[in-house]
Formats: structure tokens, C-alpha cells, sequence
């Protein structure tokens, strides 16, 4: 098991009691009833003028409906990951974790992108694990890896992505393997810096330092408090995510980018940029894609099923409460080229 991360930018408080996830996000904890007031307030609307379609503007309709279609959809697998991040760091003994990952290095990172087989959660739910993993000692680098892979190596995405293209054109073989590959990619770059902990808010950074080496006895009064907390940090950033989507797709239309699928490479890069845009759940979008195969390539078609769930608009804003800008832009790029890298050697082989 590694050791919590050391020199942190902001010196952390001698409070070995204060909760983590309260240090890390108090600005987001206290923009929580705001946000949650603007998404009931949206839903109202929306429901309030489902029988008078020339209530709203035709544009507000849709981004308001889209934005809520976001959240509805992520809201249950953000419940679940924080639900299995407070199990993890308080329920499983060190010795489990040491006995399932290996110490150091390639292999290690290389059985935490594995680990979505046993955790089968989306994306959005995937960020307070992680975020659990590196209060647990875990490293940037591991936390990353895991972060990337666990979307698309779990069974829940195995199993649709099956149900919808089998083994044509080997789009579900490329997608696992693509995960994989990109995701250790990532990692082991992130090992490489010379500082990981200065990819991390200087907030969340300090709250990992701080976290006690000793194991804290667990409780259900202690769960409840880490739920509260965990949950103020990931439900404004949901929110501003899915409204961000919901404004992008009401901005750029769908048929604005599939125009171009008969293209090699725009065809991917249009695919990859609906992925980011429509912030669609792992579990689901192989289907989405598969209403999309008699217009793009089976390279363009895996690449929006590798890019997808490792970056989106709305994961970019959930993973702004634990990295830094600098970083996620950097993360960005890296998987954008190799889910490109991918698509294109999938469309040579095809």
C-alpha cells in the first residue's frame, strides 16, 4: 500500500478529526443549496410547460430538459460511488487492498484499471472512488488509472456494448483493449512527475495530507458525515456539468456533427466531440452509438466508446473538485490522441 502523499503545496491544519471532504470543498459545500434551487427550478419549468410547448423558447426547452436528462441519468452512480468510496476507506482492511494490488509500479497500475470488473460503476460515480483511493494512500498516478479504466472495464459496459455490436467490425474488443492501453498510459505519465500531488487542487491536496496513517475506527455516525460531505463536493459540480451539456448540445446540433461521419478522420473527430458533449453514461452509450454505425466508420464508433467515458463535460467538472485546470487539460489531450490513435487503427485493420 503506498503512503500518503507528501509535500502538499498548502501546509495542512493539525486537525486530524476534520472530515477530508469538508476541507477540500467548502466553497462547493456552501454552493450546494443554490445549485440544487437552479436544477428544481429548471425541472418545475420543464414540467410546468410540457403541455404548453411555446411557454419557453424552443432552445431553453431543450437545454433544460437535456441538462436534466444528465443529471437524472448520473445522480444514481454518483450516489453509489461515494456509497462504495466511504465502504472502501472505512470498512476494507489494508490487508485486503494489499493482498488484491500489487506494491509498485506497471503492475499495480495495471490491476487497479481492472478493478471496474468488481465495481461496476460509471464514470461520474468513479470520481469520489477515486477521490476514496487517494484518501486511502493511493497515488495520483493509481487514482488516475483507475479513474480512466474502471468506465468502460466493467461488466455492465461489457455486457451492452456486446448487446449492441457483438463481435462485428471488433468494437468491443477495441474498446476494451483501448481502455486499458490509454488508461496505464495516463497513469504511468502522471508517475513520472516529479510532484504528483501538484496536479491536485492545493485543497484536496492538503486534505489527502492530512488524512490519519492509522485506520480510524469505522461508525455509521463518521459514514453519514463522509456521505454529507462527499456528496457536497460531487453534486454542484454534476450540475454545472450537466447544464454546460445541456447548453452545448442546444448550441451545436447533432446533425451538425454527423454530417461529416463519411470522413476518415473528421468522421472520428466528430464522434469524439459528441462524446464530450453529450455526457453520456458508460453503461448506455454503446446502444447511442450503435443508432449512429450506418453513418460513421467502426473506427469513429470506437473512438466515441473509448473517449466518452474518460472525458466528458460533465466528468471534466467533477474532476475539477480533486485536479488542477492544467492538469485535466493535460489528461484531455492525452486520452483525446490515443481514442484517435485507436479509431484510426481500427478503421486500417477493418
Amino acid at each position: 500500500m503506498g503512503s500518503p502523499m507528501k509535500g502538499s503545496p498548502t501546509k495542512p491544519r493539525p486537525t486530524p478529526l476534520a472530515s477530508p471532504a469538508a476541507v477540500s470543498t467548502p466553497r462547493l459545500s456552501r454552493a450546494l443549496p443554490v445549485a440544487a434551487g437552479l436544477v428544481l427550478v429548471a425541472v418545475v419549468a420543464r414540467v410546468v410547460t410540457l403541455d404548453a410547448p411555446n411557454a419557453l423558447p424552443s432552445a431553453l426547452s431543450d437545454g433544460i430538459t437535456l441538462a436534466a436528462s444528465v443529471v437524472i441519468e448520473s445522480l444514481p452512480f454518483v450516489f453509489l460511488g461515494v456509497v462504495i468510496s466511504i465502504a472502501v476507506q472505512l470498512w476494507v482492511p489494508t490487508r485486503v487492498m494489499d493482498a488484491i494490488v500489487p506494491r509498485r509500479g506497471i503492475p499495480r497500475r495495471a490491476v487497479l484499471s481492472l478493478l471496474g470488473v468488481v465495481l461496476p460503476v460509471c464514470e461520474c460515480g468513479n470520481v469520489p472512488l477515486a477521490r476514496g483511493l487517494m484518501m486511502r494512500g493511493f497515488s495520483v498516478a493509481d487514482s488516475v488509472t483507475f479513474l480512466l479504466a474502471a468506465p468502460i472495464l466493467n461488466p455492465v459496459t461489457l455486457v451492452t456494448t456486446y448487446q449492441a455490436f457483438g463481435w462485428s467490425d471488433g468494437i468491443l474488443v477495441s474498446r476494451l483493449v483501448g481502455g486499458f492501453v490509454i488508461a496505464n498510459l495516463v497513469g504511468w505519465l502522471v508517475s513520472l512527475h516529479p510532484d504528483p500531488s501538484r496536479l491536485l487542487t492545493p485543497a484536496w491536496a492538503a486534505a489527502c495530507a492530512a488524512a490519519p496513517e492509522g485506520r480510524e475506527r469505522p461508525s455509521l455516525a463518521r459514514a453519514a458525515g463522509m456521505f454529507r460531505d462527499e456528496m457536497s463536493a460531487m453534486l454542484p459540480a454534476l450540475f454545472v456539468g450537466a447544464a454546460i451539456a445541456g447548453l452545448i448540445q442546444v448550441a451545436i446540433s447533432r446533425e451538425t456533427l454527423t454530417g461529416v461521419g463519411g470522413h476518415p478522420v473528421v468522421g472520428i473527430l466528430a464522434l469524439m466531440a459528441l462524446a464530450f458533449v453529450i455526457a453520456i453514461c458508460s453503461n448506455v452509450d454503446a446502444f447511442f452509438a450503435l443508432s449512429l454505425a450506418s453513418s460513421f466508420s467502426p473506427g469513429a464508433l470506437v473512438a466515441f466508446l473509448v473517449f466518452g467515458p474518460m472525458i466528458d463535460v460533465k466528468m471534466l467538472a467533477m474532476l475539477g473538485t480533486t485536479f488542477r485546470a492544467r492538469a485535466l487539460a493535460a489528461i484531455t489531450l492525452i486520452a483525446a490522441l490515443g481514442a484517435l490513435t485507436i479509431g484510426l487503427a481500427v478503421n486500417l485493420v477493418v
